[in-house]
């Protein structure tokens, strides 16, 4: 049997198990609904109706008629600064002329019979809550996710030489086509659970209203992060595979992944401690660990140019390739060590097993 035919075998056993665990249906479950709720939380949080302040007399009367929330202003400047304030969500001046932050207020409009002109203040805006949840919910799925799949290549890995299972696989197949079939089938998982929650949360968009300003900045911002989550899940899962092979049983796990640990932790603690930091973000942002969050976050807040996340996903590219060379290195200089935890030198010091 050859190598690819052996690793196609390996990664088909590997996904027949995957799809029959609890853990991957759950977490699953779990991501959709978390999806869901990111997109249907905003407009539950912005329902109620439209407050407008306005100085003219009639129009608010006529506003009122139309059951939005109307503050009555002693002028057109007081109104324009409860606006800006963020008192109010629109506001009618002189002309008349609606005004509004990010989002054209259509109901105003409409509660007017000479459906005047409107002017946006700030229509780069993006919505508070979606300013905070996006950049969260980007480093909460690539954070839990990548954890995930990747603990569960290590701990596969690891129960397979605690139990001299491995002794038996690696007589039948070569070493290289058993790590490239575990590591080829938990990224397509992961791949298809990160599709089906862009899936999800792009529709749920649609479907909870959301501007269409918010869509133009949302749908290129999950389309990259599917893009950067594959490469950066491949970049980190050879090391996975080769943190669980340094371990000979369960218990050693925990101290020989903290390194992979730390790697995957590291990006979700640094978009939300450092999101509102313009350079610390450019930064991160072509780091190749913290690249898969904090570039698709600069692409929503409109931060970076077009030439930016292309750069980033090349020097993650080829990040991957050299991870996953040091990974496989790893994965067989340890394999087939059972007399006790493995450290990274011994690993790397042992001649690579075929």
């Amino acid at each position: 049997m050859s190598t690819y035919a052996a690793a196609k075998v390996v990664a088909a056993r590997e996904i027949k198990v995957k799809l029959r665990d609890k853990t991957f249906l759950f977490s699953t479950a779990f991501f959709l609904l978390f999806s869901i709720a990111v997109t249907v939380l905003p407009a539950v949080f912005s329902g109620g109706p439209t407050s407008v302040a306005v100085a003219d007399q009639t129009t608010a009367t006529a506003l009122q008629q139309a059951d939005l929330e109307v503050r009555v202003v002693a002028d057109d400047a007081a109104a324009e600064k409860l606006l800006r304030d963020g008192d109010v969500d629109a506001a009618v001046v002189s002309g008349p002329e609606v005004l509004g932050m990010s989002d054209t207020p259509t109901d105003v409009v409409r509660a007017l019979s000479t459906a005047p002109p409107t002017r946006l203040l700030d229509p780069d805006a993006v919505d508070p809550f979606l300013a905070y949840i996006v950049p969260f919910a980007l480093a909460f799925v690539f954070f839990f996710t990548s954890f995930l799949f990747g603990l569960q290549i290590a701990q596969s890995v690891t129960e397979e030489k605690q139990t001299r299972i491995v002794e038996i696989l690696v007589a039948s197949v070569p070493t290289r086509a058993l790590l490239a079939g575990k590591v080829a089938a938990l990224s397509l998982l992961a791949f298809v659970q990160v599709g089906l929650i862009a899936i999800v949360t792009l529709v749920g968009s649609r479907l909870a209203g959301l501007d269409s300003g918010v869509l133009r900045l949302l749908e290129p911002t999950i389309g990259w992060f599917v893009a950067f989550f594959v490469v950066g899940f491949v970049m980190l899962a050879a090391l996975w595979a080769g943190v669980g092979a340094m371990a000979s049983r369960p218990e050693e796990l925990s101290s020989s992944s903290q390194p992979v640990q730390m790697a995957v932790m590291l990006p979700f603690f640094a978009v939300i401690f450092f999101g509102e930091n313009d350079l610390v973000m450019r930064i991160l942002s072509y780091v190749p660990i913290s690249a898969p969050v904090a570039m698709p976050v600069r692409i929503f807040n409109g931060d970076a140019a077009v030439w930016e996340p292309i750069v980033a996903l090349v020097v993650m590219a080829v990040t991957a390739a050299g991870l996953l060379a040091i990974g496989t290195r790893v994965y067989e200089g340890s394999l087939l060590r059972t007399n006790g935890r493995t450290s990274w030198a011994t690993a790397w010091r042992s001649k690579a097993m075929s």
